[in-house]
């Protein structure tokens, strides 16, 4: 079970299955610069990462904020996203 979005300053992280994901960011007013994404071994393929990038999304939405990929995964995700693409900068 995916367990609530968590803000940790640098880095958000979700948990499932005992395991969290990540994702390293920069924040610089209203960008959220998304450095880096992973989920543990045991959960790659699950699509942890996704999950981890949809709460992203949507908290970034629901506050203003607008988001730039650096990491190839958050960019091929969003790219990929018509729900939040229109969030990319």
């Amino acid at each position: 079970m995916t367990q609530s979005l968590r803000d940790n300053g640098a880095r958000f992280e979700m948990d499932e299955q005992g395991l969290t994901s990540w994702a390293d960011y920069r924040r610089k007013d209203d960008l959220l610069f998304i450095d880096h994404v992973e989920s543990p071994v045991a959960l790659r393929g699950t699509g942890a990462s996704g999950r981890l990038m949809g709460a992203i999304a949507a908290y970034a939405r629901e506050k203003g904020l607008k988001l730039t990929p650096i990491c190839s995964y958050a960019a091929a995700w969003l790219k990929r996203s018509d729900e939040f693409r229109d969030l990319v900068v």
